[in-house]
C-alpha cells in the first residue's frame, strides 16, 4: 500500500490520519496550508535559480487553488460570496501562471499574500474560534 521509505512514508500516514479526522473547516484549512507551502516553497526555488522544481511548486499550488479551493465552493449556499472568491480564486491562479511565465517574483508574492489573507480570514471564523476554543 505505501511505496514510500523512511520520513515520505511518516509524512503520508500523518496526512491521512489527519484527513480522516477533520471537520470540513479544517479541510478547507489544510488546503489554505498546502497552497500557502507550495508558493514559499516555490519562491525559494526562485531564488535559488531551480526553474522546474519553481515549476512543479506553482502547479501544485495552481491544482490546490482549482482542484481544492475552488471545487468546494458552495454556490448555492454562498451565493454573492462563492462567486467573489471564485474569481479570487481564478485571479491567484492566473498570477501563479504569469509569475512562472514571466519570471516574475512580484506576481507570486502577491498570490501568496492574497491566500495568506483568505486563509487568515478562514481561520477566524472558525468553529472553534466561534465556540472560544483554539
Amino acid at each position: 500500500m505505501y511505496h514510500s521509505q523512511g520520513p515520505e512514508a511518516y509524512a503520508q500516514v500523518s496526512l491521512e490520519s489527519k484527513l480522516a479526522g477533520a471537520s470540513p473547516h479544517q479541510l478547507i484549512s489544510m488546503l489554505f496550508d498546502g497552497a500557502r507551502s507550495a508558493i514559499l516553497r516555490a519562491k525559494i526555488y526562485f531564488e535559488d535559480g531551480k526553474v522546474a522544481k519553481r515549476g512543479e511548486m506553482i502547479s501544485k499550488a495552481i491544482n490546490i487553488i482549482d482542484n481544492g479551493l475552488r471545487a468546494s465552493l458552495d454556490h448555492k449556499k454562498g451565493m454573492e460570496i462563492a462567486a467573489d472568491l471564485e474569481r479570487l480564486y481564478e485571479y491567484i491562479s492566473r498570477l501563479l501562471m504569469q509569475a512562472n511565465l514571466h519570471s516574475d517574483v512580484a506576481k507570486l508574492e502577491q498570490a501568496a499574500k492574497l491566500i495568506t489573507d483568505i486563509s487568515e480570514t478562514w481561520e477566524a471564523i472558525s468553529p472553534l474560534n466561534q465556540a472560544g476554543q483554539r
